[in-house]
């Protein structure tokens, strides 16, 4: 028998309006009471009685069970999400950021509190791999989770790759979609896809790790010139967040653009499309596509997450309470391929092994060997030069 939930919604953006659209067309046993927002003053077509700026209002409203938070403010949601179940209400929230970088507190407020928050809209949209991982791979040992986590990147590459549109100009048409920020950063940069994969390790492995400790380089600095070496080369160009399991003991956790080979899924994963690659010991290799960017996707994870609080759903954290634990590390060896613009910049990187190089007069790169951790300490370098990094898919045993 499911139960009736009273909601509190934070936000009515592109998210909240999708997740209110889909609420419209389903007979459920839920009720939006209150939305909070922070402009009165836009126009809505909901009654204005329906919505507060003040979120007292609805976090002490005794009536209210469960919180919606699908805010911007990461500070604000931790303030908001915090304060819920530490106060008896359940959540559902879509701020990736917000959850990777406090996800052990969270957890914490839940043991103590007997309440629940779901966030399956936060990693890949429409995809449920937070579910997945949670439940149909609780017992199963993974070697990798992969893929292509954030669809503004992916719209953006699919454009200048298949179009043959400038980076600019799809970053433009990116932003005009509502797919990317005014601020695009958060997407190019590889933050984003960050902030996902750290939440997607943490049940894939049991692993919590603070975002800052994950090394992340992304698209920011592509030139014509390594789309045409992906194209000689029959590939493309993808950014790709990945945690690995190096040993028994040790994952790698990193987002990198990488040289995708047309047996590879993900090659063709394109425009605003997310891919999951999950390989796992017993059940192989298995992947999940969907859309990853829009409200209708999103909010779609979101009411699937709701729906699921009716019958007082919650993450187990099964990974956690395995005896053998597993710890975090950067060493991995990646091969690499490093475009650059100075001839001398290959020398300021403690490459291992050199096995390609070029350079004429406007075009250097080199395809190397190097150490994760490497990367991330000449991360402002390669990209305060303009360079461009990206990882081959041929690992080093």
């Amino acid at each position: 028998m499911s139960k009736k939930l009273n909601i509190g919604l934070f936000g009515f953006g592109v998210v909240g309006r999708g997740l209110y659209d889909i609420s419209l067309s389903r007979n459920l046993n839920f009720e939006f009471k209150k939305i909070a927002i922070k402009d009165p003053s836009k126009k809505r077509s909901l009654p204005e009685n329906l919505f507060t700026t003040d979120r007292w209002e609805i976090l002490k409203d005794p009536e209210i069970n469960t919180i919606i938070e699908l805010i911007n403010d990461a500070d604000a949601a931790f303030e908001i999400v915090s304060y819920a179940l530490q106060n008896g209400k359940n959540v559902v929230s879509a701020n990736k950021k917000m959850i990777a970088e406090h996800l052990d507190e969270l957890v914490a407020f839940q043991k103590k509190h007997g309440t629940s928050l779901l966030y399956e809209g936060a990693v890949c949209g429409s995809i449920p791999i937070i579910r997945n991982l949670e439940e149909y791979y609780d017992n199963e040992l993974l070697y990798a989770v992969s893929g292509i986590f954030n669809g503004s990147s992916n719209f953006i590459l699919s454009k200048v790759f298949n179009e043959n549109q400038s980076y600019t100009d799809a970053l433009k048409e990116a932003q005009d979609l509502g797919f990317a920020e005014t601020d695009p950063t958060l997407d190019v940069g590889g933050y984003d896809a960050k902030y996902k994969v750290a939440i997607a390790a943490a049940h894939a492995y049991g692993l919590f790790v603070d975002p800052k400790r994950i090394m992340n380089i992304g698209i920011q600095n592509l030139q014509l010139s390594d789309l045409q070496y992906a194209r000689e080369k029959g590939q493309k160009i993808k950014l790709v967040p990945v945690a690995k399991k190096q040993n028994d003991s040790e994952v790698s956790i990193y987002v990198l653009p990488k040289l995708v080979k047309k047996e590879d899924f993900l090659f063709n994963v394109e425009n605003e499309y997310n891919g999951v690659s999950v390989q796992a010991a017993f059940a192989d290799q298995q992947f999940f596509f969907g859309k990853g960017a829009g409200g209708h996707p999103t909010g779609a994870a979101v009411f699937s997450d709701v729906s699921a609080l009716r019958y007082d759903y919650r993450y187990e954290y099964k990974k956690t309470l395995i005896e053998k634990k597993v710890e975090f590390n950067n060493e991995e060896i990646l091969q690499v391929y490093l475009r650059f613009n100075e001839e001398g910049f290959v020398d300021k990187l403690p490459f291992i092994d050199i096995i390609e190089s070029f350079s004429s007069r406007d075009y250097h790169y080199v395809i190397g060997d190097i150490k994760l951790s490497d990367i991330a300490a000449a991360k402002d370098l390669i990209l305060n030069d303009g360079a461009f990094i990206a990882d081959t898919g041929n690992y080093k045993a």
